[in-house]
């Protein structure tokens, strides 16, 4: 069993926020693999169904942003699913926009939602997918940065950034973490 958690916050004011990236990503892969994200369990939207002959859960935390890791924590314990088999996807602003970089470890790095999940995993080793939305210009509020929509011109690049995320889970499904981060972190 594989399980994927994309990282955003509930609501249509939130929808195109750079911070929904996560959400974004999972909406996508629910639709190409034909699974539904519409269970609402482990204070999450959740969807499963079975990709490459591998059973797979996604999840959308509906805790907002801060909490991630209470909605993780939920369905770890319920499923005891590793932790190994969890894939998390979110927005990166040390990731240039438009491009996707995969790690297995790592900080939070001034990201709420990580360390949530680091806080309620209660360790910093766990594989991720970071989408790359770039740094605000000098004095631009970070806060104010993630929360707003992406503007006219990523928003007609970002599809490609989605899709490349998506096409790293499907892969990852069907091989090691260490392969899928050697075919895609290039």
């Amino acid at each position: 069993m594989k399980w994927i958690v994309g990282l955003g916050n509930p609501g249509t004011a939130y929808r195109n926020n750079r911070h929904n990236v996560g959400f974004m990503v999972l909406d996508r892969a629910a639709e190409q693999w034909g699974i539904s994200i519409g269970q609402n369990k482990f204070k999450a939207l959740v969807g499963e169904g079975h990709v490459k002959g591998e059973k797979v859960f996604l999840l959308k935390p509906m805790t907002y942003m801060n909490l991630s890791g209470e909605s993780m924590r939920a369905f770890m314990d319920f499923y005891k699913a590793p932790l190994e088999d969890c894939i998390v996807v979110y927005d990166d602003m040390d990731t240039p926009f438009g491009q996707i970089r995969l790690r297995y470890q790592g900080s939070a790095g001034g990201h709420n939602g990580i360390k949530s999940i680091i806080q309620h995993a209660g360790t910093q080793s766990f594989n991720r997918i970071r989408v790359g939305v770039s740094r605000p210009a000098p004095g631009y509020s970070i806060v104010d940065y993630v929360l707003a929509d992406f503007s006219k011109e990523e928003a007609k690049t970002l599809p490609e950034a989605v899709q490349k995320s998506v096409d790293a889970l499907e892969y990852a499904i069907e091989y090691s973490f260490d392969k899928t981060m050697a075919n895609f972190n290039k």
